[in-house]
């Protein structure tokens, strides 16, 4: 092993500037290779700051094969080894050699696209959507619940070049087709920073799909899988809160909305009546799970806004953090007669402005993994075997007793579209559930 040592830099080969051009001083116990002289050698280069970085990378091989034990036979006196020409050389050669620097990946482009992407989005879609699900399917990545680990199938292009890429072998991927086109998105911004930055000299967009997003019609019919390894139908959609589920529209009917308050109310377990309060909540303010999660007494029933609620807060069980609510900026609900009941009831005579509304029996939070648990499935091993035992809503649609699943999230378009329907106004309604981009 050997390894630069700083000490002995300029006892070796040192980076100077002449007459501002750089050049390398060799130290004077190298004379005898050199004919005798003390040895310097020109690099052909302007002493400018890049220049100067280079002229030491280049000084730093040299020195590594000056100080090998082995030198005589590492060291190339010609200098072409190191991409220069030498007026000692035996061999003169008419232009230095460029160091060939590899074509860059699609991993090196998507890491620093990451990094670059993190401070603009909130923490909960920056590891939702980036750090986990489109970099999953960057690098082929299922998740595997036998081996509770990420298997590979090596469908990934992570490793891949730019110039030996393109939007189709993401496409065919074995995810949801929504899932694949927010991960080319995401790539084709990736490439033009890259352009911009001028690190490649690709001219044509990889990841930008030829003619449009063309899909078989029949294509939405189809179970895809998504990148924790699960098999979903087309009338299904994620359970996790994301930027796609803000776009699903779909909304449980008003007698819906009534069943499936009643049946967690009712429920002949107490999980679900625990439960019961958050979900009639959901439905009566439309507001987002995480901001319900991270909703404390301090911020209902507060002095003379005594009639309103303050949405300041999200809590993400990814991150297992609180954080800003997603518009970033707090926002006021006005209560109504129903929603002002609801509370009445269920607080506590000594609750404090700190506490959670909504918490366990046990004292502890909800989060996303809880009430997934009671409203769609929970998932379980019994004696080694998976176990599914499917939650309030999902029993309620099996039974025929509501017209269909929807997610958890679904609570907060439920309540849009009722207002709307209503003939609430649309900008006031907008503004009290937070900055929603169409109704």
């Amino acid at each position: 092993m050997y390894a630069k040592n700083n000490s002995r830099v300029s006892e070796t080969v040192k980076v100077q500037s002449d007459k501002g051009n750089l050049r390398l001083a060799f130290s004077t116990r190298y004379n005898p290779v050199f004919d005798g002289k003390r040895k310097y050698e020109p690099l052909g280069m302007r002493d400018t700051p890049e220049n100067r970085l280079k002229a030491e990378a280049i000084a730093y091989r040299i020195e590594n094969d000056l100080l090998h034990p082995d030198w005589l036979q590492l060291f190339d006196p010609t200098f072409a080894k190191y991409g220069l020409k030498s007026q000692y050389a035996a061999l003169k050669l008419a232009a230095p050699i460029p160091e060939v620097e590899p074509e860059m990946t699609v991993g090196a482009m998507w890491e620093d696209y990451l990094i670059w992407k993190q401070p603009q989005l909130q923490p909960t879609t920056f590891k939702a959507e980036y750090e986990v699900s489109f970099s999953n399917v960057v690098k082929g990545f299922v998740w595997n619940k036998v081996t509770a680990k990420y298997s590979d199938t090596d469908t990934g292009i992570y490793d891949l070049p730019l110039s030996k890429v393109s939007a189709d072998m993401i496409l065919d991927h074995p995810y949801a087709v929504l899932k694949k086109q927010n991960t080319l998105t995401a790539l084709s911004e990736a490439f033009t920073r890259l352009q911009s930055q001028g690190k490649t000299k690709l001219t044509a967009n990889p990841f930008v799909i030829i003619g449009g997003a063309v899909k078989n019609k029949t294509d939405k019919y189809k179970s895809t899988v998504n990148s924790d390894g699960d098999v979903k139908e087309w009338w299904q959609t994620d359970s996790t809160e994301t930027d796609s589920e803000e776009n699903d529209r779909r909304a449980f009917s008003k007698s819906d909305r009534d069943t499936i308050i009643n049946a967690f109310y009712n429920h002949k377990n107490e999980s679900p009546r625990e439960l019961a309060p958050l979900v009639e909540f959901r439905f009566l303010t439309g507001c987002r799970s995480g901001e319900a999660f991270a909703l404390h007494w301090g911020d209902c029933f507060r002095g003379k806004d005594s009639d309103k609620i303050i949405f300041r807060l999200s809590y993400s069980g990814r991150t297992k953090g609180t954080q800003v609510v997603k518009t970033g900026e707090s926002r006021i609900f006005k209560m109504y007669p129903k929603l002002r009941d609801l509370l009445l009831r269920i607080k506590p005579v000594d609750a404090k402005p700190d506490d959670l509304v909504f918490t366990k029996l046990n004292g502890k939070s909800w989060d996303s993994s809880a009430t997934q648990n009671l409203w769609n499935v929970k998932t379980c091993k019994r004696n080694g075997i998976d176990c599914n035992y499917p939650g309030i809503v999902t029993q309620l649609a099996t039974d025929g007793l509501i017209d269909g699943y929807l997610p958890f999230y679904n609570c907060r378009h439920t309540f849009i579209s009722l207002q709307a329907h209503a003939g609430t106004d649309l900008l006031l309604l907008a503004t009290a559930c937070g900055k929603l981009s169409r109704i």
